[in-house]
């Protein structure tokens, strides 16, 4: 045991300490240093699992969090008959603008940031209207394609991201790069042709929430650029999240109707729609928290090829449980989509090695 240590100062001999104290000495207690036992028990609760398991936990929550909202989406939208994507949104959010407080404020798993400035504020404006268009789209087009052809839109997300940075910022990219963007557009071609359960409307929201989901990716690049305006994610979320859900309250209330008492009237009759309501806001939570801690502990690259990975799972696991029709020629569309994103990420990857060594 290490016994407590004094320091002792004699009065005046150190002109910021108080010069009208009374005693002759002044004594400052130094804390007992901890023992090896004490300092290692501080660590987080995941600290006793190896790195390599830890780092696969979060990786298989984050593909079970990923595709559990995709088909708990789907079941409410399409089989279970909730026909209310902005309701079930605005319920999204508010759930994540609650997890986030918790979260940061009590959990602290990332120091709270503060909006600065109404500009500031009016650049998480602008980020959660896109943000609310984009999410809205991606749940309404559940109601009327499968989550297979869903995945198949939303993996061509990069060929989005190179328009909107060519079109608002004129970056420009190289040859290669453009090139790889080829089989991700015809892979999609060929999926949408072959899809037996194709619908224009569907096919055209998801094509409005993958744009969305690139135009936010490249506007929060433009408006967050300064290091005093940079929020964290989780932050971002927190401020995000309640903006998203005012803005989407006066279009549920305007196109869904009164939303709020038929979900009560069904919850009377079946409890059931409670469990899946908060179950589904959850793990949309769950979605974010995910994606932070795959960054965390693995690299943003990574999130990436997990997102690739994603779709394609996600793809495979709607096909065996809502037993919707799949062809071949679809199938090979999805393939080449996801082939061609791949051919992208690495393409960006060289372009940037090659700016870098220049």
């Amino acid at each position: 045991m290490v016994e407590a240590q004094t320091w002792t100062t004699r009065r005046m001999s150190n002109p910021r300490l108080d010069s009208t104290a009374t005693a002759d000495h002044e004594v400052l207690d130094i804390p007992v240093t901890p023992t090896a036992d004490v300092r290692n028990s501080i660590y987080n609760v995941g600290s006793h699992l190896s790195p390599n398991l830890l780092t696969a936990l979060i990786i298989a929550s984050w593909f079970m969090s990923n595709i559990g909202v995709l088909i708990l989406n789907k079941y409410l939208l399409s089989f279970y008959g909730y026909r209310y994507p902005i309701f079930l949104t605005m319920l999204h959010m508010i759930s994540c603008a609650c997890y986030s407080y918790a979260a940061i404020n009590f959990l602290e798993i990332v120091p709270r940031q503060h909006i600065l400035s109404r500009k500031q504020f009016l650049k998480i404006f602008a980020l959660s209207v896109i943000f609310c268009f984009s999410v809205v789209c991606g749940n309404t087009s559940l109601r009327y394609i499968p989550v297979s052809f869903n995945q198949a839109i939303g993996a061509t997300t990069p060929f989005f991201t190179a328009i909107f940075a060519f079109l608002i910022t004129c970056k420009k990219e190289s040859g290669e790069v453009y090139f790889a963007l080829l089989p991700v557009v015809f892979g999609i071609v060929l999926a949408s042709n072959s899809e037996p359960l194709f619908n224009l409307f569907g096919f055209l929201v998801c094509i409005g929430s993958t744009a969305g989901r690139a135009l936010k990716s490249v506007v929060q690049g433009i408006l967050l650029t300064s290091e005093a305006e940079k929020l964290h994610s989780m932050n971002l979320l927190l401020y995000m999240a309640p903006m998203a859900a005012m803005i989407l309250l006066p279009f549920t209330l305007y196109i869904e109707g009164n939303v709020a008492r038929i979900t009560l009237e069904k919850a009377r009759s079946d409890s059931f729609i409670v469990f899946l309501l908060l179950g589904n806001a959850t793990v949309a939570y769950l979605v974010n928290l995910a994606n932070f801690l795959v960054t965390k502990h693995t690299s943003a690259l990574t999130l990436q090829v997990l997102g690739n990975a994603k779709a394609a799972l996600a793809a495979f696991v709607s096909v065996m449980i809502f037993r919707n029709p799949v062809t071949v020629m679809g199938m090979t569309g999805f393939a080449v989509t996801v082939m061609g994103v791949v051919l992208y990420s690495e393409a960006k990857k060289r372009s940037k090695f090659q700016l870098t060594t220049h």
